[in-house]
């Protein structure tokens, strides 16, 4: 596991040890949202009137720090969802990635659409607490989990009517893939120094059954991107930087749909 991993993973089992003194199981399953039925990301991405496209809602990252924090959510992902992207991803890390306590909560009340939850899931309480959050799609990423792991957690996500987003970078986190997973998102950048290849990825995206959908993950720099990574097999495309860098995220992510369905 990379250094910056680990040192999530780290704080992650901190943090979910502070909520599971605070709040259990059964006080999340009495949350307003808990039984609410969700929307499916895997039939919104497969849509042929949406865009395939996930965008993502991030104030920072370890790597590069801020890049939008004074970013209004409400205005940007009302603009996402009126810009016709298939799923809207929100950050919840607050420590690395500058997230705000309520930004799913305004996400949720504001949007009718697919939310995925985007967070290093490490325990399966937080797939509760995900539910109970209003999302409908959960990130699971092989780097921090092994394949036990993988399976138990697809399971409670998949009993709760949640739908799965596995994320791998290499060839040996294939082993992670179980049939319980929706959609797998293969991850363009390098965890070791950050480069971004999207050949590996179309190389990875080939040892995948296509009866999963293919996410491309990371490293999308706009139109021509996606339009060789969808010939390539790919389905949906995580866009978060690209559209936050910039002082109107929703502008832009509107542009690149219209230019995309042309």
């Amino acid at each position: 596991m990379h250094d910056i991993l680990r040192t999530i993973v780290e704080q992650k089992h901190k943090e979910v040890a502070l909520l599971k003194s605070k709040i259990s199981i059964d006080d999340l399953k009495k949350k307003a949202l808990f039984n609410r039925t969700c929307y499916s990301a895997k039939a919104a991405i497969l849509n042929d009137k949406k865009s395939g496209i996930i965008s993502e809602f991030k104030r920072q990252s370890p790597k590069k720090g801020p890049i939008n924090a004074n970013a209004d959510i409400k205005k940007v992902v009302v603009a996402y969802q009126e810009a016709n992207v298939s799923v809207v991803s929100i950050l919840t890390d607050q420590v690395f990635f500058g997230a705000h306590d309520n930004d799913f909560d305004i996400a949720r009340k504001h949007l009718s659409m697919p939310l995925l939850r985007k967070d290093f899931l490490i325990d399966p309480y937080q797939i509760y607490q995900s539910k109970a959050m209003g999302a409908d799609l959960i990130l699971l990423i092989a780097a921090i989990l092994t394949p036990n792991e993988v399976e138990n957690m697809s399971k409670i996500a998949k009993d709760l009517g949640l739908e799965i987003l596995l994320e791998i970078h290499n060839e040996e986190e294939l082993e992670h893939i179980n049939p319980l997973v929706d959609l797998v998102g293969i991850n363009n950048r390098n965890l070791k120094d950050f480069s971004v290849d999207l050949n590996h990825s179309i190389k990875l995206s080939e040892k995948i059954p296509n009866t999963f959908v293919k996410v491309a993950e990371s490293g999308i720099n706009g139109e021509n991107d996606i339009r060789f990574l969808k010939t390539n097999g790919f389905q949906a495309f995580l866009i978060g930087e690209y559209f936050m860098k910039h002082d109107n995220p929703g502008k832009v992510c509107s542009e690149l749909t219209y230019n995309l369905s042309l």
